[in-house]
């Protein structure tokens, strides 16, 4: 694990969903034909975002992340997050 990595003003740092590399038919994928991830769960966030908290579950813009220090984590402004993801939307 590297040492945690606090974002400042408006960005996001967040820990991508891992990828199935196998489709719903049982085709395996290569890392090649595998899709953008654009779907994570915040780790970090900026003194000036205001939209989310560590722990949301978050959808955003495909390429406008920057890699981070893990090949899992990404940065990007929060103006590029498209929503929150409810898993339990009762809740």
């Amino acid at each position: 694990m590297v040492e945690r990595l606090q974002t400042i003003m408006d960005r996001v740092l967040i820990r991508l969903e891992t990828n199935s590399h196998k489709t719903e038919g049982g085709i395996l994928l290569t890392d090649d034909a595998t899709p953008t991830r654009t779907v994570g769960v915040v780790e970090s966030v900026g003194e000036n975002v205001h939209s989310v908290k560590i722990g949301d579950k978050v959808l955003f813009k495909v390429f406008d992340e920057l890699p981070a220090l893990e090949k899992d984590l990404v940065v990007v402004r929060e103006r590029s997050l498209l929503g929150k993801i409810q898993d339990n939307p009762e809740e």
